[in-house]
Parts: structure tokens; C-alpha cells; sequence
């Protein structure tokens, strides 16, 4: 039999297991051979069908992955294969969804090179709401906030318990540490796990926070360098999950006294520090 003998479906029909009959021209005559939706999926729109990062950096599926990680998942993340996770897919442990972001995100970056394949989660909603500082200022910029010193204390606990420590990446992140003027001019590494995103990884490009003068040399007038400079896959090709009905923090500092933050109606836009708005960090887990 054919596939043009074949009864039709519909696309809607069709899962991520699902198999597909195709057609394949062994140099000795026809054969219809099995194809995943995912490897079809791939080949359709170029590149390989094995699993790979890249790969699963192009795929949103969405799916509930249960209330922990299975030890094949983390096999497969250790592997850096991510056999059967994509981009959406997420657990619920303790209340709260994690979403898949990203996969292989910090490789090879860091002034010491990242070299543990990781996916990045996300959880769906803010964790809880806290001030960025006690006061409307922003004096040492993310790293002099109270939220970098003590405000994730709780988010970190969280995730922890969720994923166990052994499973947390820990990186090396470039992070603002002083602002004059409402701009950053300080920078350094620091070791990193759990974070506030930047408006990079949300949007795809700087939104609200300052950027150099032209008028002199960029190092010195507005230090906005960092990692974490393209966005995160999942809200490239689900850009509704950006937005969640409840504004929420960025570590971008936006100016004298404020930070930036996703507006509960989607806006990308700043307020005051000391406001108690969303926490809704990003974490590697290897």
C-alpha cells in the first residue's frame, strides 16, 4: 500500500508520538517506512532529526511532564540529547508550574566556560511579590539590590526543594553592581543560580532600560552588558506566556529609582524599587 492509498488526517489529529507513514526511495524501489510527528516536524523545516539542543530549542509543545523529574529526564538532560522535553512542557511541584525556556542556554559563556548541558525553567506565574529595595533607589544596581542580597532567599528554597540542589546549575553571570545617574557603570561576574530575568531574555532586546551615550566611549557612560543577550526560545514561539495577568520584576536597572518590569497588561516598562511587585526568576537545571 501507498500513502496516497492511505485514509486522510487531519493535522489536529496528530500528537507528538503519533507516527506517520512516508514514502522513501531506497534506490531499489519504494518503501513506506514509521516517522515520529517530532523528526518529520525537524526534517520539515531543516536541519537534523536527532535530539540535540538546538533541536529542541525549535519546538513548543506544552505538555505536563508530572509533579518531578523522572530519572530518564535527567539522564537525558546530563546527555544533552533532551529526549522527549520541549520548549513549554513543564512540572508541577509544590504549586507551581515550571515551564521549559530553554535549552543549553549558558553553554561556553562565562569568564569560566559553562560546560554542563542545563535547560532553563521558568515558573508560570510570579512566586510571590517583593520589593526590588526598601526605597526608591538603585544606587548598586541589581547586585546592590535587596533583592539579589535577600529577596530570592525564599525563590531559591523553593526551587531547591523542587529540583534538589545537586540538579541547580551553577554559573557564572555578568551582573550590574553600580549606577550614576540612573545608568549602570558597574559591572562583574559572580557565581549565579537562581536570577531575575533581564529584558533581553523576555523580549528579545532592551525595552525601557538605559542605554549608552553616543557622545562618548559606551564602557565608560552605560554599562548594560551582559550573558543573557537573546531571548529565551520559549517566549519567542509562545510570546502569550510573557505576559501572565500580574507584573513582575526584570533585573534591569531603568533608572534613578527603578527597575524594569513586565506590566500586568504586557507592557514592558519600569517602576519604583521600592514597590512590592512579582518574582518570577529563571534557573538552570543540569
Amino acid at each position: 500500500m501507498r500513502i496516497t492509498d492511505l485514509p486522510e488526517l487531519n493535522a489536529a489529529d496528530l500528537a507528538e508520538h503519533d507516527v506517520v507513514a512516508v514514502d522513501h526511495d531506497t534506490g531499489n524501489g519504494i518503501e513506506t517506512r514509521r516517522m515520529t510527528v517530532a523528526d518529520l516536524l525537524v526534517m520539515t523545516i531543516g536541519g537534523s532529526a536527532e535530539d540535540n539542543a538546538a533541536r529542541h530549542n525549535m519546538v513548543y509543545r506544552g505538555k505536563a511532564l508530572g509533579a518531578s523529574v523522572t530519572s530518564e529526564q535527567w539522564a537525558a538532560i546530563k546527555a544533552g540529547t533532551f529526549k522527549d522535553l520541549y520548549l513549554g512542557d513543564y512540572w508541577s511541584i509544590g504549586g507551581v508550574d515550571y515551564l521549559i525556556a530553554a535549552f543549553n542556554y549558558w553553554l561556553s559563556c562565562g569568564n569560566t566556560a559553562c560546560t554542563t548541558n542545563h535547560l532553563l525553567v521558568v515558573p508560570r506565574d510570579s512566586m510571590y511579590t517583593a520589593g526590588m529595595n526598601s526605597s526608591n533607589i538603585t544606587t548598586g544596581g541589581y547586585v546592590g539590590s535587596e533583592m539579589y542580597k535577600t529577596g530570592l532567599a525564599q525563590a531559591k528554597t523553593t526551587i531547591n526543594n523542587a529540583f534538589g540542589s545537586a540538579h541547580i546549575l551553577n554559573h557564572r553571570q555578568y551582573l550590574v553592581n553600580a549606577v550614576t545617574n540612573g545608568a549602570p557603570d558597574g559591572t562583574d561576574w559572580y557565581d549565579s543560580t537562581v536570577e531575575l530575568m533581564n529584558e533581553n531574555m523576555v523580549y528579545g532586546g532592551r525595552q525601557f532600560s538605559p542605554m549608552p551615550s553616543g557622545a562618548t566611549h559606551p564602557w565608560d557612560t552605560c554599562r548594560n552588558y551582559t550573558m543573557d543577550k537573546s531571548q529565551l526560545p520559549l517566549f519567542h514561539f509562545a510570546p502569550w506566556l510573557i505576559c501572565n495577568r500580574s507584573w513582575y520584576w526584570l533585573r534591569d536597572v531603568a533608572s534613578a529609582a527603578g527597575f524594569a518590569h513586565v506590566d500586568r497588561d504586557g507592557l514592558a516598562s519600569g517602576y519604583c524599587a521600592s514597590t512590592a511587585g512579582g518574582v518570577r526568576p529563571v534557573v538552570g537545571i543540569c
